[in-house]
């Protein structure tokens, strides 16, 4: 494999075009991902109300970083890395749980969920437990979002906070719950996996569970739709009801919030269109709200129906490797097998799933062939991918140059 730095690499684009294949393959690509984005900006880590009650904790791998988040007594959610002051073994390995305190396993170093070491045996007279404090990791919450940066100076979450959360708080999103998890590795680029989900170009051919309620719009590309009488007539009602609908996009893309409807009158993405719960998540008294979509690079996507809600987290295991964790969320009182059926709330998103790994992969495959050259996009069809690449070529030449 002949490559170049990653910033010439970048350079090697043509405008509206994919990208030359080393982006997939370069080790040195991979680390440069990790250094200026993954380690440098915001990543979505999981939900405040996965954390319900003091010691309640989730845990995340972010490249080399294992993280714990925690709720303390004072109900302040904080974030740690992951690992003991002593030795360096992980001091929570599950992927979530609840402890009274923060116990490393290997030697039983205690630490309180302010992150204070608060025991460690056979140290001596002279030892200061003062001195060994867990190391913290910014945290930023928004309408329920939890993001964590382990840059030693995270960049602005003030104005993300400030767009998202007037879409998302309808929903009322601290009065969900987790209703089901699922968990995917897939054998591809999260580049290649986010750039699958920018485009329902692919849908026709590979999505029919999802294409009996999801339409792909071009407003959700940024491309107008004001004249589209239906969809203008569609936010007007949803606007009208307190739900903010029309696109806002952050000037450098990185986030971005928009409303549509869904296909026949739908109200969920369910097989038979209809509600997967019987409860509203909002009370706007609009009828049909469609779905909100909202992403934030690197690592989610979003979709908020009347009913439930679908929260996506990708996280890079290796230059060839993703993990992507999907949440199904629902009213907290929500009751499985008599307010919700299981089956009828997820199936359409685990066909959905499994058919874009399969995509995916087949992308890597395809793209680490010697002869591989990429091709331009659609003009009509994927400017969602083109504006998900321009953001990251524009990240990285200003963190590469």
């Amino acid at each position: 494999m002949t490559t170049t730095s990653t910033l010439g690499l970048i350079q090697q684009r043509k405008p509206r075009w994919a990208m030359p294949r080393d982006v997939y393959l370069s080790d040195e690509v991979y680390q440069d991902d990790l250094k200026h984005i993954w380690y440098a900006t915001w990543v979505f880590a999981g939900h405040t109300f996965e954390l319900p009650k003091p010691g309640s904790f989730i845990t995340m791998q972010l490249g080399d970083y294992p993280i714990v988040i925690v709720r303390t007594k004072a109900g302040v959610i904080k974030a740690y890395h992951n690992s003991c002051k002593h030795r360096g073994h992980r001091i929570c390995t599950e992927e979530k749980g609840s402890s009274a305190m923060l116990v490393c396993p290997y030697h039983r170093w205690t630490y309180d969920y302010d992150g204070q070491l608060v025991f460690a045996s056979s140290m001596g007279a002279g030892f200061d437990p003062s001195e060994f404090k867990l190391d913290e990791v910014a945290v930023g919450i928004a309408a329920s979002y939890i993001y964590v940066c382990v840059a030693d100076t995270p960049p602005d979450f003030g104005t993300f906070a400030a767009m998202m959360t007037p879409f998302v708080a309808p929903h009322n999103p601290d009065d969900l719950k987790v209703a089901h998890t699922s968990t995917s590795i897939e054998e591809g680029n999260w580049k290649l996996v986010f750039e699958n989900n920018r485009e329902c170009f692919h849908c026709d051919a590979n999505h029919p569970e999802l294409l009996r309620t999801y339409e792909e719009n071009n407003a959700v590309s940024g491309l107008g739709g004001d004249d589209d009488p239906s969809l203008m007539a569609f936010l007007d009602a949803c606007e009208a009801g307190g739900l903010p609908s029309r696109l806002a996009i952050d000037e450098r893309g990185q986030f971005r919030m928009t409303r549509i409807p869904l296909l026949n009158q739908a109200s969920s993405y369910t097989m038979d269109g209809k509600p997967a719960v019987n409860r509203r998540l909002d009370t706007s008294g609009v009828d049909e709200i469609g779905a909100l979509l909202y992403f934030h690079y690197p690592n989610t996507w979003n979709h908020f129906m009347a009913d439930h809600a679908l929260s996506f987290q990708m996280l890079p295991l290796g230059k060839g490797k993703t993990q992507l964790v999907t949440r199904w969320l629902v009213p907290k009182d929500a009751v499985e097998g008599v307010d919700y059926d299981l089956k009828h709330l997820t199936e359409v998103w685990y066909a959905t799933n499994a058919q874009d790994k399969r995509l995916v992969e087949e992308c890597q495959i395809g793209v680490s062939s010697p002869h591989y050259t990429p091709g331009p996009y659609s003009d009509t069809e994927e400017n969602g991918v083109c504006q998900f690449v321009d953001w990251y070529c524009a990240h990285m030449t200003r963190a590469l140059s």
